[in-house]
């Protein structure tokens, strides 16, 4: 038992733990994934997070004490966004000949995201800090969270509605391409990726290169020309 002990204090002082908690988490939340047959709503990423919630609930650490370990693993997240080039410089002669319907539905979907989420937020009632918070909420996480603190949102609320967002649209975009009819790789990479972010782009590569590389270039555009458009857009309707 004092063996134990001491391994325990060593390694709830180290970044070591941090990193074996978060590994542990997402491998677990991905085998509860597959036992579910993959649902969007069980995704990995939403379950390892109550994961790792729960259990630093548990032995009551706060984020910063996690954190300090678990940087690590977020650092490899700027080589992981770097590294969706590759599929695309290997699509890139079919982008070039699709630029200008890609730009324009990119910006079609930044402001029908944004308009839609303020009319119905406005209209049930929610406050101003709710609708600001919500408005880029089909950004990815780090994009979405500054896009929310510079327009008077709440960063933290914003993170949260990015994961639901994401989940949603991985359930919907594959009934929506069904009923739909369509087919093309590249329109539903891209689609996916333009509405469900990091979510969609991870799904997008499990049914094609293709699907991916234009999911990766949806997700990298809606992040770009959003923290551009939205501060804009919320300033002309007054929110």
């Amino acid at each position: 038992m004092d063996d134990l002990s001491t391994l325990w204090v060593y390694l709830s002082a180290s970044p070591i733990m941090s990193i074996m908690v978060t590994l542990a988490a997402f491998l677990v939340a991905s085998q509860i994934n597959r036992l579910a047959g993959g649902s969007a709503f069980l995704h990995p990423v939403i379950v390892a997070i109550a994961i790792i919630v729960a259990f630093l609930t548990l032995i009551d650490m706060n984020y910063q004490q996690y954190f300090e370990g678990a940087q690590f693993i977020h650092f490899l997240l700027g080589p992981a966004t770097v590294a969706l080039a590759v599929p695309l410089y290997d699509h890139l002669e079919r982008v070039k000949q699709m630029f200008w319907p890609l730009m324009i539905a990119c910006v079609s979907g930044i402001m029908t995201a944004a308009l839609s989420t303020i009319v119905i937020v406005v209209g049930m009632g929610g406050s101003r800090e709710t609708v600001l918070s919500l408005t880029p909420k089909s950004v990815t996480s780090p994009i979405a969270m500054g896009i929310a603190e510079k327009i008077g949102g709440y960063p933290s609320l914003t993170a949260g509605l990015v994961l639901v967002t994401g989940a949603i649209g991985c359930v919907i975009g594959p009934l929506l391409f069904k009923a739909l009819k369509i087919n093309d790789h590249s329109v539903q990479g891209f689609t996916m990726g333009l509405a469900a972010h990091g979510f969609g782009t991870a799904q997008s590569f499990a049914v094609s290169s293709v699907a991916g590389a234009f999911a990766g270039l949806a997700m990298g555009l809606t992040g770009m020309l959003s923290a551009f458009i939205l501060p804009l857009v919320v300033r002309f309707l007054g929110v």
